[in-house]
């Protein structure tokens, strides 16, 4: 198969202005004509090598980010909104594929578009009175905005993650660090088996975490307060960059900016990555060298993506046992549904029926990428006999080009035993899949009265 050519008009012509160069200043940098670099920042023509070699020399870019794994999210992201039924034709696949090289901003513009549309189509099927509210705008979900904001972000936030990892190597633990952090601003930090996970009370100066949460969630809550604290000023401007577009998706971003911080100075970058390589990304040996929950550890191991020292791109994902999505966050080809639940064929749903044991498949997406895939049940108990204990199912995968550097790769034939899988079954072109819901959009069906398969139909 020849190599993709790549396109990456937006990342030069966001390179050239980062650099403040005119297009000829950064023509003669790079060694090419002026017409040649305006036909590539237009797409017209794809980055050759020698580009590619001295943006590197030149300005020591990392190539990585010219891939397409950013376009390809959001033809992923376009496809799955025009398979809404009130689209009657989806347009091509190559037209999506120039509108997200090409005009990325239109593209996400489309997509909130849709998501405004779904909301109130929703609000409608259940006769929610808030329509007839002066105030009830149409806007993204609060929630949906910051999870595409950190979508979008490869789910790396730079400066949160430097801060985070500056934080955990000023002391032998993070945790301690933590804890004299919280002192140093007068606060004094309480266990209770009667508090909720976290409850901190601004007036007494008094954090108070639960006694029957796990250790690692209790380490987790501890930095999570100090980033709300002692980091309030780096978050607050994080979130003046975002831009978000109401107060509570504001609100909900930072609180999950504190949760990356947690997770990042839990995990530092640099030695968290010299520690997964050296014990092939074994995530129970990571658990208990850092002091980190496998949950923990997995999420972690999806965010890094830091310019000059990446790791391997991970995606992560964790559903309920109804199927729901509930966290997800992907530096791979690999994207999930953005609404409703996973592929059924994916083993996720599998782990939920051998609790405390990882679950390996090879699993192909309609486009032939192919997947190296863990899953394992996570259980959070509720530390008493009457409290409920709630139960997911975590799923962590790559591409099978780095399968060898996982430990769960071992003992496994690479080539074979390749399940399919998919993203949703409206935009997956499977003839024959078993577990099918709903026909695909984009192909016609055969309906034959006197003939019944699998399905009502056959798909043309």
């Amino acid at each position: 198969m020849p190599a993709q050519k790549l396109y990456a008009g937006t990342t030069l012509r966001e390179l050239r202005a980062r650099l403040s160069l005119t297009q000829k200043g950064f023509a003669e940098k790079l060694g090419v004509s002026l017409p040649y670099l305006n036909q590539m920042e237009n797409n017209h023509r794809p980055v050759s090598a020698a580009v590619v070699l001295a943006l590197a020399q030149e300005f020591g870019f990392d190539v990585t980010e010219l891939s397409t794994g950013d376009a390809e999210r959001l033809v992923t992201d376009m496809r799955e909104a025009l398979a809404d039924p009130v689209f009657a034709d989806a347009p091509p696949l190559a037209d999506l594929r120039l509108a997200a090289s090409n005009a990325p901003t239109l593209a996400r513009a489309f997509l909130e578009l849709h998501r405004a549309y779904r909301q109130t189509h929703e609000r409608l099927a259940s006769l929610d009175e808030a329509l007839g509210r002066e105030d009830a705008a149409l806007r993204p979900s609060p929630w949906e905005e910051v999870r595409d904001f950190f979508h979008y972000c490869d789910n790396y936030i730079d400066a949160v993650d430097r801060a985070a990892e500056r934080f955990a190597t000023s002391a032998a633990d993070p945790v301690e660090a933590g804890i004299a952090a919280l002192e140093g601003h007068g606060i004094r930090v309480t266990h209770s088996d009667a508090a909720p996970l976290r409850s901190y009370d601004a007036a007494q100066k008094v954090l108070t975490l639960s006694s029957r949460a796990a250790g690692p969630t209790q380490r987790f809550q501890i930095l999570h307060q100090v980033a709300l604290l002692a980091q309030d000023d780096l978050l607050e401007a994080t979130l003046d960059l975002a831009r978000f577009q109401s107060d509570e998706a504001r609100a909900i971003a930072k609180i999950g900016m504190a949760n990356y911080f947690a997770g990042a100075a839990l995990l530092p970058y640099r030695a968290f990555l010299a520690a997964a390589q050296e014990m092939r990304h074994d995530l129970e040996r990571l658990a208990d060298r850092f002091g980190a929950s496998i949950e923990q550890v997995a999420h972690r191991l999806s965010t890094m993506q830091r310019p000059g020292a990446k790791g391997i791109p991970f995606f992560f994902v964790r559903v309920d046992q109804a199927g729901t999505i509930t966290k997800r966050h992907s530096a791979t080809r690999l994207q999930f549904a953005r609404f409703g639940g996973a592929c059924p064929l994916w083993n996720v749903h599998a782990a939920f029926e051998t609790p405390g044991r990882f679950l390996r498949q090879l699993a192909e997406t309609p486009d032939g990428v192919r997947y190296l895939c863990l899953a394992r049940e996570v259980s959070k108990p509720g530390g008493s006999f009457h409290a409920k204990v709630r139960r997911y199912a975590i799923g962590l995968g790559c591409e099978i080009s780095h399968a060898e550097q996982l430990v769960y790769a071992d003992d496994l034939d690479l080539t074979r035993g390749v399940e399919p899988i998919g993203i949703s079954c409206r935009i997956c072109e499977r003839p024959d899949c078993h577990q099918r819901s709903v026909p695909p959009l984009e192909r016609r069906l055969r309906i034959d009265p006197d003939r019944r398969g699998l399905l009502p139909y056959e798909i043309a």
